[in-house]
């Protein structure tokens, strides 16, 4: 059972939700300076106290924060959040795929017949359980922990029910279907946990770090990618249900070409952010401020144009008349998102 519904869960949305939570505690606790002293002390959290004797910010704060002493306590901190923050995401992503496929069990049956419940490996009743329980599981560790947490991990399932069920239904306008992928993935995701783990280790009021505009934007844009290429070797089964995706209101081809066009054109922009930071994303998004010299990132930049052509180097293979080649593309680009993510805090 335990193997069903990980299957259920849809396994490569499980591991995507697990690196970007990991990722962006570790970006929190470790690579985020605050720009003042204005926290308090907590048993808890990371609280930076005002007069403790700890160092002031200033421009001359290291990039990896010295806020404590210890390593051991930034860990202390970083898996007293980890934990239960990952299960009520994962139960919120498993609520999520899980309700995608209730509704689409005719659909999956002539595009995706090896999924439990299509194959019937899952009863209906069974599936629906799951869901509930996942569902109130998320909400009560999410509201448990924080309220704004609560709000978040609602609104995402919230939007991914709209995704699925009618009499919305977003998933049968392409538009629609990509930016509620997207602004879950991307802003939702990014920013929104950023700020619950920020509020909830150093107790204070949001501060944007330099690290999240770039990579939000960047994974917006990824997975816009997710969007068109998931819906590629569906199109048979899309006409017939009257799911109108890019890769039937256009074609294979040309929805194939359009995402590659996306994602490599964010992976010109992230390296050019990296590689000329003073002329890129840093200077767009603080017009009419005045901003010290950013010195380039040369192993954030090359490491983004190596995963280019890794991505285009898996473009050019892949067979758009061969089911298992888009398959492998696909589970590809997942891995390039796994490793966005696992690489962040290591480039940075």
């Amino acid at each position: 059972m335990i193997y069903k519904i990980w299957r259920f869960a849809r396994p490569h949305t499980i591991i995507g939700s697990s690196v970007s939570v990991f990722t962006l505690l570790v970006l929190v606790v470790f690579y985020t300076p605050l720009p003042n002293a204005d926290c308090i002390i907590d048993n808890h959290y990371l609280y930076l106290l005002s007069d403790a004797g700890l160092p002031k910010i200033g421009a001359n704060m290291p990039r990896v924060v010295g806020f404590i002493p210890l390593v051991i306590e930034k860990t202390t901190v970083f898996l007293s959040l980890f934990f239960p923050s990952l299960m009520a995401c994962l139960a919120c992503n498993l609520f999520i795929t899980g309700l995608n496929q209730i509704s689409d069990i005719a659909l999956d049956k002539i595009n995706k017949p090896n999924l439990p419940l299509a194959s019937s490996e899952l009863s209906l009743k069974q599936a629906w359980i799951i869901c509930w329980v996942a569902l109130c599981f998320s909400l009560v560790i999410s509201w448990s922990i924080q309220p704004f947490f609560g709000y978040l991990i609602a609104t995402i399932a919230f939007i991914g029910t709209l995704y699925s069920m009618p009499p919305i239904r977003f998933k049968r306008y392409h538009v629609w279907a990509a930016s509620a992928i997207a602004l879950v993935r991307g802003p939702m995701v990014n920013i929104g946990l950023t700020v619950h783990f920020y509020t909830m280790v150093y107790n204070c009021s949001f501060i944007f770090p330099d690290w999240l505009y770039p990579l939000t934007l960047f994974v917006s844009a990824f997975s816009l990618g997710i969007a068109w290429f998931k819906d590629i070797p569906d199109t048979e089964g899309d006409k017939e249900f009257g799911i109108r995706t890019v890769a039937v209101v256009w074609n294979r081809t040309q929805a194939f070409r359009a995402g590659v066009t996306v994602v490599t054109l964010a992976y010109i922009l992230i390296a050019w952010h990296y590689l000329m930071p003073n002329i890129g994303l840093n200077f767009l998004i603080t017009i009419g401020e005045v901003k010290p010299i950013v010195q380039p990132n040369l192993l954030a930049g090359m490491a983004h144009l190596f995963m280019l052509f890794l991505f285009i180097w898996q473009s050019w293979r892949c067979d758009l008349n061969n089911p298992k080649s888009i398959h492998r593309f696909y589970m590809f680009y997942w891995c390039l998102f796994f490793l966005e993510y696992l690489m962040f805090p290591i480039i940075l």
